[in-house]
């Protein structure tokens, strides 16, 4: 399994907001910490918005910022809105999928297993955890104290 870039920026926006606390983050500020362009920025941001993990600030000075405490956003759930899939095979995508096992299949089973405990252990982290090395992560994206 292999997670999107979309997740991967999605986490690292994330984890800018939370380093640059209480202040706003700069979309472009961002993009140009990660190189990734805006347009896909403000893409993942969307649904980050829209489900009160990240909040925007309109205006001439307005930004991003995190929509609740860093220690309260789970990986899991950031991922979980950022990723299309977690299909692990064809089967888990199409329920009809020509399979003479499909009825009866252990493999499904363990692939199912395995994705809980994927999903269990990304959401035992929040983004407070993953910026907890603060002042190194804030020098190395230069935002300021």
């Amino acid at each position: 399994m292999r997670l999107t870039k979309q997740s991967s920026y999605a986490i690292r926006a994330l984890m800018y907001c939370a380093l640059n606390d209480p202040n706003l983050s700069q979309v472009s500020a961002i993009s140009k910490s990660f190189g990734i362009s805006e347009a896909f920025l403000f893409k993942l941001i969307k649904p980050l918005v829209k489900n009160n993990i990240l909040a925007t600030v309109r205006g001439r000075n307005g930004g991003i910022k995190l929509g609740r405490p860093a220690s309260e956003i789970t990986v899991y759930e950031s991922i979980r809105l950022t990723e299309d899939s977690f299909a692990l095979a064809p089967c888990f995508e199409d329920a009809k999928a020509d399979c003479p096992l499909a009825e009866h299949c252990r493999f499904h089973d363990v692939l199912n297993s395995a994705l809980a405990a994927f999903f269990k252990e990304l959401d035992s982290y929040t983004i407070a955890d993953l910026v907890a090395n603060r002042e190194i992560l804030r020098e190395r994206l230069a935002i300021s104290a």
